[in-house]
């Protein structure tokens, strides 16, 4: 599929400002991404500190009069990667600073759905636990946390997703996104937010002389391989301060000082840990972290990253990469029957505006419908919404993912106000949702749904845009600019992998295990060759002159290195 290829816009003056002994090609790259000088090193040193945090320090003073009174503690995380990062670091640092009743408590998404419902309160009742402290989740929990106050419970809300009209009752409310909260960094990840809750408590706590200090801080700082991993898996933004908080957890990890659980999960994934990026925790170690979410029950995620030992996290990691291959296995499947309805879809609105789509299949798995909507987005370049039916009979759950530009929690939100009992729950991101629909409100939703997106058609008709930061030479084709690249990061959503454009001969090409085509190509006027590799590509004879698109990596084989081009796109010239 030909798409239009544009050059990243460089601010005038930008990379003058940036240190002369960088790359001058990664000074292009972080001007690019308007990185100043002083944002290039991601140490520790620069999170924006705890006490810019209120609330967590108003919810860790609530916490350490729960320590002073001995009261149980039930964390009710959720069921993704986030939540399960979120869930482990709560209890894990909960426990290392005293707490002696803490457990933790993840909905079936099956039967409960998502978030601290009224059902999941009065399950959590039943361990008789004083406080609940919700994870990734709770900033809509309105019924839930009533619910929860009714049977005598009290609760300390984490959350960062959005806030709706109304808020819950909690005790605490912790979220960035409050409008409310001057808390610079509205992007940190459900695990971020805790994180910073937990530094708060460790600093309370030694401040009053009921931890050692200096080991409480210790603990705390462990985490950040979980914050690490649960950041990148979320996609939030990756803005300077998360930048730091994964930075950091990558080192951690890189230096062998990660926990067993993690471990585990990089020796499932094949992936070195010694070697890990945010490549590795994004595509290696979260999706077999979310398979257990996605298909069964996230309690085996948790109960992995908080093992405290190899042996008890092998077989639990084990457990997770056979369901990640079954959630594999199930999308592949459904991929290609959501192709088909698309296909159906299209043709039916051929002579009008298709500015959303609307998917439903009744035999589709409710915990892949978020991947199927993600993929049939990029084909189609438009907000795509897939649904599954719901153990609860009449009802669909729906996986909303959406484009640049176009903000799809804040549509279904204006669905739901302008015509109120349509969507029965919804929630989410910019760029992501859930959402729950009678499903004889299904026809109904989906028009709804277009006629608020159609505001949107400027942004929705723009040209599928891949975007480059600029054309390489031959001579930028070097392991030392590879390397500069790898350790300019941490890379992800917001702050994206650095990839280049040029026109390229191919060289030599083959298949490699069915479906990756490994190559050597070389620039048009001649020059060496580079080895380069396009997965799940058809094979291309030599001779063949395309516009590439691609990542200059560095590729490791039985100890040596070498630069590698990764293509991501490639086409004929216009």
């Amino acid at each position: 599929m030909s798409r239009s290829i544009r050059h990243r816009d460089i601010p005038g003056g930008s990379v003058e400002q940036l240190p002369d002994q960088l790359h001058p090609i990664l000074r292009r790259v972080y001007a690019a991404r308007e990185v100043t000088a002083a944002e290039i090193d991601p140490s520790l040193s620069k999170l924006i500190p705890i006490s810019r945090f209120s609330a967590a320090q108003i919810a860790a003073q609530r916490l350490v009069t729960a320590r002073e009174k001995g009261e149980r503690i039930v964390v009710i995380g959720d069921f993704d990667a986030d939540g399960a990062t979120a869930s482990a670091l709560a209890v894990s640092t909960l426990r290392g600073l005293g707490f002696e009743q803490v457990e933790f408590l993840v909905p079936d998404r099956f039967l409960f759905g998502y978030g601290l419902s009224p059902a999941i309160a009065e399950q959590a009742a039943s361990l008789a636990p004083d406080l609940l402290m919700t994870v990734d989740n709770g900033v809509s929990s309105i019924e839930g946390v009533a619910r929860a106050n009714e049977l005598g419970m009290r609760v300390i809300v984490t959350d960062h997703h959005l806030p709706g009209r109304e808020r819950p009752a909690a005790d605490v409310m912790v979220n960035p996104n409050l409008p409310e909260d001057d808390f610079p960094s509205k992007c940190l990840a459900g695990v971020g937010v805790v994180f910073y809750v937990m530094a708060a408590l460790a600093r309370e706590l030694g401040q009053r002389g009921m931890v050692d200090a200096g080991a409480a801080n210790k603990l705390v700082a462990s985490g950040l391989d979980l914050v690490a991993l649960g950041t990148v898996a979320d996609l939030v933004p990756l803005d300077y301060n998360n930048r730091v908080l994964v930075a950091e957890g990558l080192r951690r990890i890189r230096a062998g000082r990660c926990r067993p659980g993690l471990q585990a999960l990089f020796r499932a994934a094949a992936r070195d840990p010694l070697q890990a990026r945010s490549a590795d925790l994004g595509f290696g170690i979260a999706p077999r972290l979310n398979a257990a979410g996605r298909l069964d029950d996230m309690s085996v995620g948790i109960n992995c990253l908080l093992a405290d030992s190899l042996s008890a996290a092998q077989p639990l990691a084990v457990q997770l990469d056979q369901l990640n291959q079954e959630r594999r296995d199930l999308q592949v499947r459904m991929e290609g029957e959501a192709r088909a309805h698309l296909a159906a879809a299209q043709a039916q609105v051929a002579r009008e505006h298709a500015d959303a789509y609307c998917l439903f299949d009744p035999a589709w798995h409710e915990g892949v419908v978020g991947l199927v909507a993600n993929r049939i987005k990029d084909q189609a370049n438009r907000p795509v919404v897939a649904f599954a039916q719901s153990d609860e009979p009449g009802f669909l759950k729906g996986s909303a993912r959406s484009v640049s530009g176009v903000h799809i929690r804040d549509a279904i939100d204006a669905v739901a106000a302008r015509e109120p009992g349509l969507v029965v729950r919804f929630g989410g991101h910019a760029m992501a949702a859930g959402l729950t629909l009678r499903e004889a409100d299904l026809d109904r939703f989906r028009d709804a749904l277009r006629a608020e997106l159609a505001a949107h058609r400027d942004v929705l008709e723009q040209p599928n845009v891949i975007w480059s930061d600029g054309e390489l030479a031959e001579s930028d084709w070097g392991l030392d600019l590879a390397r500069d690249l790898a350790a300019a990061g941490p890379w992800g959503q917001g702050f994206p992998e650095p990839q280049f454009d040029s026109a390229l001969e191919v060289v030599e090409s083959r298949v490699l295990k069915e479906k990756h085509l490994k190559m050597t190509v070389r620039h048009l006027e001649g020059g060496a060759p580079i080895d380069a590799i396009a997965f799940n590509q058809p094979e291309l004879p030599p001779g063949d002159k395309l516009r590439f698109v691609y990542r200059l990596e560095v590729n490791r084989y039985r100890g040596l290195e070498q630069p590698q081009l990764v293509v991501e796109h490639m086409q004929v010239d216009a």
